[in-house]
């Protein structure tokens, strides 16, 4: 059997347990078929279509999931096919770099066969963790089939979005002291505010689905969740269900503070309209008497040189002055 030419990781479980690991595809037949109540795990970076060509020919995969597996920013999603189940989730992380808040997600496609779980990764990841949640269940030693090696996937999945909302979560807490400020935040927090908006909108998209996914996981008619796997699964989907409520929470507890802080500024602007308003009112008692009795009084230097330098040099000071007053105040 020709092997993918892109990088695999393999492994070999029964009851639970790992019994052969990081061997080659060209001896997977022989594996599944010497060790007939053993499950597959098979997991593909970036793979040519030749290469998941091959395996869809050998697990017997549907052309329109291999599809969406070679497909950039398919939807989250659980297909049922005849020989197969495919499912598409997003693992997400976010992170806090001098003070900016950054989102990334790796898109990852499965193929859900009776005897293989099939990962197709289209950016790098880190797979240890689907690893390490497999080998920590230690109660599922008696789990059957290929339903254990999906628990852990969407375990570890849902677990990585909980944790990326409770840390925006965290870094929306500094966002929330600087918009609730009197007289408005400055434009950098108002944009920090409006990024992190951007960040939830793209974490739900990957969030939403889930509960629904995790719940379709469990129909009796798709097989793949025995009565002892099926407490797990359903505490995977109420831990998904828990993280869209959060982001949800998230979401309208950005959209207040920004509407918080568009009120304030407008408090503020309502203000100093009034203030100069007054001011206007005041000034124009005198200018329209003095406009309707037609004043022009003598003052020094009336109809000389000196003079009108005197009230150049006013008129010039006192614009500057008050440019550089309404420039500090943000005015201008």
């Amino acid at each position: 059997m020709t092997s993918p030419s892109c990088p695999t990781a393999t492994r070999l479980y029964e009851n639970g347990k790992v019994i052969a690991q990081d061997f080659g595809y060209d001896e997977v037949s022989g594996l599944l078929a010497k060790h007939p109540g053993a499950v597959l795990w098979l997991d593909l970076f970036a793979p040519e279509p030749g290469d998941l060509e091959l395996v869809a020919k050998e697990f017997e995969l549907h052309p329109l999931a291999v599809e969406d597996a070679m497909t950039d920013h398919e939807r989250p999603k659980l297909d049922r096919y005849p020989h197969h189940v495919f499912l598409n989730v997003y693992a997400v992380d976010i992170a806090t770099k001098d003070s900016e808040t950054r989102f990334g997600k790796t898109e990852i496609s499965a193929f859900v066969t009776p005897r293989a779980l099939i990962t197709v990764r289209k950016s790098p990841s880190d797979t240890s963790k689907f690893v390490d949640r497999w080998e920590a269940e230690t109660d599922l030693d008696a789990a059957d089939g290929v339903g254990f090696l999906l628990y852990g996937l969407l375990d570890v999945v849902v677990d990585g979005q909980y944790a990326a909302t409770q840390r925006l979560d965290t870094a929306m807490d500094q966002v929330e002291d600087a918009l609730l400020e009197e007289g408005g935040a400055p434009r950098a927090v108002r944009m920090k505010g409006i990024h992190q908006r951007k960040l939830l909108a793209a974490l739900r998209r990957a969030v939403a689905p889930m509960p629904e996914l995790v719940g379709q996981s469990m129909r009796s008619d798709l097989g793949l969740v025995d009565q002892n796997l099926r407490p797990y699964y359903r505490d995977v989907e109420d831990h998904a269900q828990h993280t869209l409520d959060e982001v949800e929470h998230l979401r309208d507890r950005i959209d207040s503070l920004l509407q918080a802080d568009t009120a304030e500024q407008g408090n503020v602007l309502n203000d100093t309209t009034r203030k100069l308003a007054a001011w206007a009112a005041i000034v124009a008692v005198p200018t329209a008497l003095t406009g309707y009795f037609g004043q022009n009084l003598p003052y020094p230097g009336y109809e000389k040189l000196s003079g009108f330098l005197v009230s150049s040099a006013l008129i010039v000071l006192g614009s500057v002055g008050l440019y550089l007053y309404l420039k500090r105040r943000g005015w201008l």
